[in-house]
């Protein structure tokens, strides 16, 4: 009779505990979809502007189709090709960053799947499963599938090692990006 009592103890205890179990992985569902959306938002608004020089405004350019017999023209000519230069190496810097920045979202991409897949693999010891054999094989493919991804993400830093090395030759240094 005890015997009786203490399996409808434990079967109570074990529905309570499975119900309590499934209303935290609601709520963690929640947070995540929330989460989600508010990285979703928060990246439309980070995507860099590039501006070119239809976007940038023009200055004295009435003046200067008035006054294109005048000396004062010459003068105003070296500040012209100046100032296109520095929109140029704005608008350069702007897509260096861009890039550096997709890059290193690639990166961290490949380590998320890298670190989820390692976690998946488990070995089974063949002396306690009868199939164990055929498991181990999936865990070997598994393995093998981490080895190559991790293959990739070395190639992927060296890319964004480039990148980097590009925008210090070209004299932004880690205003374009974070060492």
């Amino acid at each position: 009779m005890n015997a009786v009592k203490l399996a409808i103890i434990l079967t109570g205890m074990l529905a309570i505990g499975a119900a309590a179990h499934a209303q935290s992985l609601g709520d963690v569902a929640r947070q995540n979809r929330q989460q989600q959306t508010d990285q979703e938002q928060s990246g439309k608004d980070k995507t860099p502007k590039v501006y070119t020089n239809e976007d940038l405004p023009q200055e004295g350019l009435a003046d200067d189709d008035a006054s294109s017999s005048s000396p004062s023209h010459s003068a105003n000519a070296p500040s012209n090709t100046a100032q296109q230069t520095a929109n140029e190496q704005v608008a350069k810097a702007a897509q260096m960053k861009a890039k550096i920045k997709a890059q290193e979202n690639s990166i961290a991409e490949l380590q998320s799947q890298i670190f989820r897949l390692k976690s998946t693999i488990r070995y089974a010891d063949s002396s306690l499963y009868y199939n164990a054999a055929a498991y181990n094989e999936r865990q070997d493919d598994k393995q093998h599938e981490v080895e190559r991804m991790q293959e990739k993400l070395d190639g992927e830093k060296t890319k964004l090692q480039q990148l980097q090395d590009d925008a210090k030759r070209a004299g932004f240094g880690n205003a374009v990006y974070e060492p």
